[in-house]
């Protein structure tokens, strides 16, 4: 099999790329422990996590990667930490958890009790320490829920949102102020992490839409407008990627389906920097969505190594998908990374923190090999 030459890119997204969370080790989960049973305090846990976040930020630029993150080491979910510190959000226990294949995650939900907006958050400071122990040459990245996030998983307990107009114009003005306090405190790399779209992609969950007297044409064109409205107002020098999945919860999943009910939307009606495209098994349907990649500034991250299990792919498997998915994108469009993170909740996927350095410079050598 040969590639054409294609240069490594000097900015993100990057040829070699990762989600973002990563397994939390047994010093943050005792920690968090201790923290429940009052042996320790949230000053102490902090601490803890600095020194656990430097210690994975080293590892991380140790095997290569150029994009690193602090592996959401100070949260529970990947969604709901962040969600219910916006203004008008609050997070309550809910009476069951999400529904994976097989299993449950624990109870929790957020709820929009008045008017959502963005005023501080305890994720910049978070931020602001991750950017702090980067070294130069590589890129400190932030993840966040994407505001569709808190359309899909949120309860309105209030009758400011009536009109769904209104909650879209503020929900996308709190981004817009979220984005630019981030971009203030220093990132120039922040991923929106989305799985609500899988809610189109298979006629079954349509179908489940419809018969909870919802109308998924009109839901589909309401997240595009609140991700347009969100980064409309973005700095230039700001890289926006959004990553797209279909559940990652104790390596399984919530949902099949390719990406066809909404491709067309998604990768030709984002004005995003870059899509991060599950696809590491026949869950995700076949690459022919990407005929809808019309932009050349579009960056594609294959998903293709998974982060559910610890074995590694064969590299020449992996190199014949990146070989197929060109047939449709550009080489220079495509990067590779995991299909998703290692622990969308504390919880984490059901392979060790070896194995999870192992799946990211497997990443790392195959990308390196395809884009020479």
């Amino acid at each position: 099999m040969t590639f054409s030459t294609s240069l490594q890119r000097t900015v993100a997204p990057f040829r070699a790329d990762q989600v973002g969370s990563l397994l939390r080790t047994d010093k943050i989960k005792q920690a968090r422990l201790d923290l429940t049973n009052g042996t320790l305090d949230a000053e102490q846990l902090r601490m803890i996590e600095n020194e656990e976040i430097r210690r994975i930020v080293a590892k991380q630029e140790e095997i290569g990667l150029l994009s690193i993150t602090d592996g959401e080491f100070r949260r529970a979910w990947w969604h709901f930490d962040f969600l219910e510190r916006l203004d008008g959000v609050e997070g309550y226990d809910t009476e069951g958890g999400i529904q994976f294949h097989n299993t449950t995650t624990k109870a929790h939900g957020v709820k929009v009790t008045g008017k959502i907006d963005f005023t501080t958050h305890s994720h910049l400071e978070d931020y602001k320490f991750l950017h702090s122990v980067v070294s130069t040459g590589h890129t400190a990245k932030m993840t966040i829920p994407s505001p569709n996030m808190l359309l899909f998983r949120g309860q309105i307990q209030t009758d400011l949102y009536r009109d769904p107009e209104v909650l879209l114009h503020d929900l996308a003005e709190a981004y817009k102020k979220a984005i630019r306090a981030f971009y203030d405190a220093g990132c120039r790399y922040l991923q929106l992490d989305d799985t609500s779209w899988a809610a189109f992609f298979s006629e079954e969950a349509k179908a489940k839409l419809r018969s909870n007297g919802k109308d998924p044409d009109q839901m589909l064109a309401d997240a595009a407008k609140l991700i347009n409205q969100s980064v409309a107002d973005r700095p230039a020098d700001m890289t926006i990627t959004m990553h797209i999945c279909r559940g990652n919860f104790r390596s399984t999943w919530a949902a099949s389906g390719g990406y066809d009910g909404a491709a067309e939307t998604i990768l030709d009606g984002l004005d995003l920097d870059g899509l991060f495209m599950e696809y590491d098994d026949e869950r995700s349907g076949s690459f022919d969505a990407l005929r809808f990649v019309k932009r050349p500034n579009l960056q594609i991250v294959l998903g293709l190594v998974t982060s559910k299990y610890g074995e590694l792919e064969n590299p020449d498997d992996i190199k014949r998908r990146i070989d197929a998915a060109s047939k449709f994108v550009n080489l220079d469009q495509l990067c590779l990374s995991p299909q998703c993170g290692f622990a969308s909740t504390e919880e984490g996927n059901l392979l060790t923190e070896e194995q999870q350095w192992d799946k990211l410079r497997h990443v790392i050598h195959i990308a390196q090999d395809v884009w020479k």
